[in-house]
């Protein structure tokens, strides 16, 4: 099969991408503005608080393109086959491959599809765009902005609770392949729902690049459950914007799972916009060899009786490294906020380096806000225990990083999503198949 690709990122690159695309006009403005933003950001140096931990000086933006022919591919993932959802889309290379929902969820006005299918047919819902995720919060947002190409669009109308999860998959394929897809979830009044999504390469050799963007709008009194599962293989560069929108007595729990890719950096942002409004995050992050793994995490309190919960829990080994800078910030008016987050770090190496910086910035004078971080090493007596009780090294190993997890599953509801991240654990030990 002959691959073409479009010329990467250049203004003449832009321009023929937009001349291939068959938009409104409102979006072509939209990608735009993002493109004027992207070529103004890239003379300006990136945030320091939020980079200067980073090396990017080996990323080569103009090694990876944006896929124009289809691509064959069978990717083995780590959720697909393992439960039945009340819907599916997966994504390769930008491009959709499958799309579908059940009929009764679709007669409800559930619209769950391929951001090319929502566009055509329900290009309404795509106008909440940036709402979560503006294009102009750094230069990779602009990027995505500017180039976006597929992604997963999810909208749920008003009281309308979906009892069965669906599920998101994008994955890369072609050799150094760039993805700039978005995930969209908007929720109205009193809706509830469950979102899985899957991230993962074709081959464990193919390079690639992920500039992606994850906003979640929920309106008054709605509940989501996401989760977004990382497992690219260890030649892919990910980097993603992602944002939660949180109204008032609405609710989000949201999981993630570092565990693939070479490199890979979240800003992670949830936004408490009403009274009463909460919020859930949990982190479950295992990187070996060289990997970087990085989160820059934000809890933004705005209004009172507000509450958001964040735990990450870290495993490293060899010569990898995890960056965590984590944020509560809480306005003046937002009265009677509580916040808590904790990143624990677990070392199964001397050369392992895990950075966790917490920290708070309260206007408000009446708020419980606590915050706190932990990196050691695996306990030498608690390994020669097991052992003398039989137990290989490895199979030891395996069950003391299972207990540091434990409180993270703990508080994941979803059992398809604690099976997975428990065999995910496995494997990254060398244990199972």
């Amino acid at each position: 099969m002959t691959m073409t690709a479009v010329a990467p990122w250049t203004a003449a690159a832009f321009e023929e991408f937009l001349a291939n695309r068959q938009e409104p006009v409102w979006l072509t403005e939209r990608r735009r503005q993002a493109f004027a933003t992207y070529q103004k950001l890239l003379k300006q140096p990136l945030d320091p608080e939020e980079f200067k931990r980073l090396d990017l000086r080996a990323l080569r933006p103009e090694k990876y393109s944006l896929i124009t022919t289809e691509q064959a591919a069978t990717l083995s993932t780590l959720m697909a086959d393992r439960a039945e959802f009340g819907g599916t889309v997966s994504h390769i290379d930008g491009r959709s491959v499958v799309s579908q929902l059940r009929p009764e969820y679709a007669a409800l006005g559930v619209v769950f599809g391929s951001w090319e299918t929502v566009l055509a047919t329900r290009p309404e819902i795509l106008q909440a765009l940036e709402r979560a995720v503006p294009a102009d919060s750094d230069r990779f947002s602009a990027w995505h902005a500017a180039f976006c190409t597929g992604g997963t669009v999810l909208y749920v109308p008003r009281n309308v609770e979906l009892s069965a999860p669906l599920y998101s998959l994008i994955g890369l394929s072609a050799e150094n392949a760039a993805d700039l897809s978005h995930t969209l979830v908007v929720l109205e009044e009193g809706a509830s729902a469950t979102l899985l999504e899957e991230t993962c390469s074709d081959s464990a050799t193919a390079a690639g690049l992920h500039v992606g963007a994850v906003e979640l709008l929920l309106a008054p009194g709605s509940q989501l459950r996401y989760v977004q599962l990382q497992n690219w293989n260890d030649k892919v560069w990910h980097i993603a914007h992602q944002s939660g929108r949180v109204a008032r007595d609405a609710s989000l729990q949201w999981t993630v799972a570092g565990l693939g890719s070479r490199f890979a950096h979240i800003h992670q942002a949830i936004h408490l916009d009403g009274r009463g409004a909460s919020a859930e995050v949990n982190g479950v992050t295992f990187a070996t060899e060289r990997q970087v793994i990085s989160y820059y995490t934000q809890q933004d309190h705005h209004a009172p009786d507000t509450r958001s919960d964040l735990l990450y829990k870290d495993v490293l080994r060899d010569r990898a490294r995890v960056v965590w800078r984590g944020m509560i910030k809480v306005d003046k008016d937002a009265q009677k906020t509580d916040g808590y987050q904790r990143n624990d770090a677990l070392l199964m190496s001397a050369d392992a380096r895990s950075d966790l910086i917490p920290g708070l910035e309260i206007e408000a004078d009446d708020v419980r806000c606590t915050h706190g971080a932990t990196a050691g090493r695996v306990d030498e007596e608690q390994l020669f225990y097991c052992m003398c009780r039989g137990l290989s090294r490895s199979e030891a190993m395996h069950m003391i990083v299972e207990g540091f997890f434990q409180r993270i599953y703990d508080r994941i509801p979803v059992e398809l999503v604690r099976e997975t991240l428990s065999q995910a654990v496995q494997k990254k030990l060398g244990l199972g198949d």
